[in-house]
Protein backbone atom coordinates (compact mmCIF):
# COMPACT_ATOMS: atom_id res chain seq x y z
CA UNK A 1 0.00 0.00 0.00
CA UNK A 2 2.89 2.35 0.75
CA UNK A 3 4.23 2.13 -2.80
CA UNK A 4 0.77 2.67 -4.22
CA UNK A 5 0.32 5.85 -2.17
CA UNK A 6 3.66 7.14 -3.40
CA UNK A 7 2.55 6.58 -6.99
CA UNK A 8 -0.66 8.48 -6.39
CA UNK A 9 1.31 11.42 -5.00
CA UNK A 10 3.71 11.39 -7.94
CA UNK A 11 1.11 11.12 -10.69
CA UNK A 12 -1.94 13.32 -10.75
CA UNK A 13 -5.12 11.51 -11.84
CA UNK A 14 -7.75 13.48 -13.75
CA UNK A 15 -11.26 12.20 -14.45
CA UNK A 16 -12.84 13.83 -17.49
CA UNK A 17 -16.27 13.62 -15.93
CA UNK A 18 -18.27 15.04 -13.03
CA UNK A 19 -18.04 11.66 -11.29
CA UNK A 20 -16.28 12.07 -7.93
CA UNK A 21 -13.84 9.30 -6.98
CA UNK A 22 -11.36 9.48 -4.10
CA UNK A 23 -7.78 9.91 -5.23
CA UNK A 24 -8.63 11.71 -8.48
CA UNK A 25 -9.45 15.25 -9.56
CA UNK A 26 -12.42 16.13 -11.76
CA UNK A 27 -11.82 17.89 -15.05
CA UNK A 28 -15.34 18.39 -16.36
CA UNK A 29 -15.08 19.77 -19.89
CA UNK A 30 -18.70 19.09 -20.84
CA UNK A 31 -22.01 20.80 -20.33
CA UNK A 32 -25.49 19.48 -21.04
CA UNK A 33 -28.11 21.35 -23.05
CA UNK A 34 -31.61 20.02 -22.46
CA UNK A 35 -33.98 19.82 -25.42
CA UNK A 36 -37.67 20.42 -24.88
CA UNK A 37 -39.98 18.05 -26.77
CA UNK A 38 -43.64 17.08 -26.78
CA UNK A 39 -44.40 13.37 -27.09
CA UNK A 40 -47.38 11.06 -26.62
CA UNK A 41 -46.19 8.36 -24.23
CA UNK A 42 -49.42 6.38 -24.49
CA UNK A 43 -47.92 4.63 -27.55
CA UNK A 44 -45.07 3.09 -25.51
CA UNK A 45 -44.78 0.45 -22.82
CA UNK A 46 -41.00 0.52 -22.37
CA UNK A 47 -38.37 3.24 -21.96
CA UNK A 48 -34.66 2.74 -22.70
CA UNK A 49 -32.02 4.91 -21.03
CA UNK A 50 -28.29 4.76 -21.82
CA UNK A 51 -27.07 7.53 -19.51
CA UNK A 52 -27.99 9.39 -16.35
CA UNK A 53 -28.19 12.53 -18.50
CA UNK A 54 -30.96 10.87 -20.46
CA UNK A 55 -32.84 10.21 -17.23
CA UNK A 56 -32.35 13.76 -15.97
CA UNK A 57 -33.34 15.37 -19.26
CA UNK A 58 -36.44 13.20 -19.59
CA UNK A 59 -37.53 13.96 -16.03
CA UNK A 60 -37.47 17.69 -16.81
CA UNK A 61 -40.19 17.28 -19.44
CA UNK A 62 -42.90 16.87 -16.77
CA UNK A 63 -44.36 13.80 -18.45
CA UNK A 64 -46.23 11.02 -16.69
CA UNK A 65 -43.62 8.31 -17.33
CA UNK A 66 -42.49 6.78 -14.03
CA UNK A 67 -45.02 3.95 -14.22
CA UNK A 68 -43.69 2.79 -17.59
CA UNK A 69 -41.17 -0.07 -17.58
CA UNK A 70 -37.65 1.35 -17.73
CA UNK A 71 -34.40 -0.29 -18.85
CA UNK A 72 -30.99 1.12 -17.90
CA UNK A 73 -27.63 0.46 -19.55
CA UNK A 74 -25.64 0.53 -16.29
CA UNK A 75 -25.78 0.78 -12.50
CA UNK A 76 -25.21 4.54 -12.68
CA UNK A 77 -28.18 5.01 -15.00
CA UNK A 78 -30.24 2.56 -12.95
CA UNK A 79 -29.52 4.50 -9.76
CA UNK A 80 -30.68 7.71 -11.44
CA UNK A 81 -33.96 5.97 -12.26
CA UNK A 82 -34.30 4.53 -8.76
CA UNK A 83 -33.80 7.96 -7.24
CA UNK A 84 -36.85 9.13 -9.20
CA UNK A 85 -38.92 6.11 -8.08
CA UNK A 86 -39.36 4.92 -11.65
CA UNK A 87 -40.37 1.39 -12.63
CA UNK A 88 -36.89 -0.04 -13.26
CA UNK A 89 -37.07 -3.49 -14.84
CA UNK A 90 -33.48 -4.20 -15.85
CA UNK A 91 -29.99 -2.71 -15.70
CA UNK A 92 -27.40 -3.82 -18.21
CA UNK A 93 -24.26 -5.88 -17.77
CA UNK A 94 -21.91 -4.79 -20.54
CA UNK A 95 -22.26 -1.00 -20.33
CA UNK A 96 -21.93 -0.73 -24.13
CA UNK A 97 -24.86 0.36 -26.31
CA UNK A 98 -24.64 -2.40 -28.95
CA UNK A 99 -24.29 -5.17 -26.38
CA UNK A 100 -27.04 -3.61 -24.27
CA UNK A 101 -29.37 -3.77 -27.26
CA UNK A 102 -28.69 -7.50 -27.53
CA UNK A 103 -29.34 -7.93 -23.82
CA UNK A 104 -32.74 -6.29 -24.28
CA UNK A 105 -33.96 -8.57 -27.07
CA UNK A 106 -35.61 -11.11 -24.77
CA UNK A 107 -37.08 -8.40 -22.52
CA UNK A 108 -38.59 -6.30 -25.30
CA UNK A 109 -40.12 -9.02 -27.43
CA UNK A 110 -43.66 -7.89 -28.43
CA UNK A 111 -43.03 -4.55 -26.68
CA UNK A 112 -43.15 -1.00 -28.02
CA UNK A 113 -40.03 0.76 -26.64
CA UNK A 114 -38.89 4.38 -26.77
CA UNK A 115 -35.17 5.14 -26.61
CA UNK A 116 -34.32 8.38 -24.79
CA UNK A 117 -31.00 9.55 -26.25
CA UNK A 118 -28.51 12.33 -26.81
CA UNK A 119 -28.24 14.26 -30.05
CA UNK A 120 -25.05 12.33 -30.86
CA UNK A 121 -24.64 8.66 -30.00
CA UNK A 122 -21.98 6.11 -30.96
CA UNK A 123 -23.99 2.90 -30.65
CA UNK A 124 -26.42 1.22 -33.06
CA UNK A 125 -28.95 0.34 -30.37
CA UNK A 126 -32.07 1.32 -32.29
CA UNK A 127 -30.95 -0.43 -35.49
CA UNK A 128 -30.10 -3.63 -33.63
CA UNK A 129 -33.53 -3.73 -32.00
CA UNK A 130 -35.30 -2.98 -35.29
CA UNK A 131 -33.33 -5.66 -37.14
CA UNK A 132 -34.49 -8.17 -34.54
CA UNK A 133 -38.17 -7.38 -34.93
CA UNK A 134 -38.49 -4.89 -32.08
CA UNK A 135 -39.77 -1.61 -33.51
CA UNK A 136 -38.09 1.03 -31.40
CA UNK A 137 -38.71 4.76 -31.65
CA UNK A 138 -36.24 7.29 -30.30
CA UNK A 139 -36.40 10.81 -28.96
CA UNK A 140 -33.57 13.33 -28.46
CA UNK A 141 -33.82 15.08 -25.10
CA UNK A 142 -30.33 16.53 -24.65
CA UNK A 143 -27.01 17.29 -26.28
CA UNK A 144 -23.50 17.26 -24.86
CA UNK A 145 -21.29 20.21 -25.80
CA UNK A 146 -17.83 21.38 -24.81
CA UNK A 147 -17.38 23.94 -22.06
CA UNK A 148 -15.19 26.89 -22.98
CA UNK A 149 -12.27 26.28 -20.61
CA UNK A 150 -9.59 27.66 -22.99
CA UNK A 151 -6.78 25.62 -21.41
CA UNK A 152 -7.06 27.13 -17.94
CA UNK A 153 -5.53 24.06 -16.26
CA UNK A 154 -1.78 23.49 -16.06
CA UNK A 155 -1.08 19.77 -15.90
CA UNK A 156 1.90 18.17 -14.21
CA UNK A 157 4.26 15.92 -16.13
CA UNK A 158 3.23 12.22 -15.94
CA UNK A 159 -0.42 13.10 -15.31
CA UNK A 160 -3.02 10.37 -15.92
CA UNK A 161 -6.23 11.19 -17.79
CA UNK A 162 -9.37 9.05 -17.65
CA UNK A 163 -11.55 9.52 -20.73
CA UNK A 164 -15.16 8.57 -20.05
CA UNK A 165 -16.69 9.16 -23.51
CA UNK A 166 -15.83 10.25 -27.07
CA UNK A 167 -17.11 13.72 -26.16
CA UNK A 168 -14.55 14.09 -23.38
CA UNK A 169 -11.78 13.29 -25.86
CA UNK A 170 -13.03 15.91 -28.31
CA UNK A 171 -13.34 18.59 -25.64
CA UNK A 172 -9.96 17.81 -24.11
CA UNK A 173 -8.10 18.20 -27.40
CA UNK A 174 -10.09 21.35 -28.19
CA UNK A 175 -8.47 22.93 -25.15
CA UNK A 176 -5.20 21.17 -24.39
CA UNK A 177 -2.12 19.70 -26.02
CA UNK A 178 -1.01 16.18 -25.22
CA UNK A 179 2.37 15.66 -23.60
CA UNK A 180 4.30 12.42 -24.17
CA UNK A 181 4.65 11.98 -20.41
CA UNK A 182 0.86 11.70 -19.97
CA UNK A 183 -1.02 8.41 -19.67
CA UNK A 184 -4.48 7.84 -21.18
CA UNK A 185 -7.03 5.45 -19.69
CA UNK A 186 -10.28 4.79 -21.54
CA UNK A 187 -13.51 3.54 -20.03
CA UNK A 188 -14.03 1.25 -23.04
CA UNK A 189 -13.00 0.25 -26.55
CA UNK A 190 -15.45 2.56 -28.31
CA UNK A 191 -14.18 5.61 -26.44
CA UNK A 192 -10.54 4.63 -26.99
CA UNK A 193 -11.06 4.53 -30.76
CA UNK A 194 -11.60 8.31 -30.73
CA UNK A 195 -8.15 9.05 -29.34
CA UNK A 196 -5.38 10.11 -31.75
CA UNK A 197 -3.65 7.03 -33.15
CA UNK A 198 -0.24 7.99 -31.76
CA UNK A 199 -1.47 7.98 -28.16
CA UNK A 200 -1.11 4.69 -26.29
CA UNK A 201 -4.15 3.96 -24.18
CA UNK A 202 -5.05 1.57 -21.38
CA UNK A 203 -8.59 0.24 -21.76
CA UNK A 204 -10.51 -0.69 -18.63
CA UNK A 205 -12.04 -4.17 -18.68
CA UNK A 206 -14.93 -2.89 -16.56
CA UNK A 207 -16.75 0.14 -17.91
CA UNK A 208 -16.88 2.27 -14.77
CA UNK A 209 -14.99 5.37 -13.70
CA UNK A 210 -14.07 3.63 -10.44
CA UNK A 211 -12.31 0.79 -12.26
CA UNK A 212 -10.38 3.31 -14.36
CA UNK A 213 -9.22 5.08 -11.21
CA UNK A 214 -8.18 1.74 -9.71
CA UNK A 215 -6.00 1.14 -12.78
CA UNK A 216 -4.52 4.63 -12.52
CA UNK A 217 -3.55 4.06 -8.90
CA UNK A 218 -1.46 1.03 -9.85
CA UNK A 219 0.63 2.87 -12.44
Amino acid sequence: MKNQKNNINNKKIYILSDKIVEGAKNLNLLKINYISIDIDLSKYDSLIFTSKNGVESFSKLNLNWKGIDSYAISKVTANALKNLNSNLIYDGISGHGDNFAKELLSYLKNKKPLYIRAKKVVSNLTNILNENGILCDEVITYETVCSDTQGIENFEKNSIFIFSSPSTIKCFFNNYKWDDSYTAISIGKTTSSYLPEDIKVIISKTQTIESCVDIAKTL
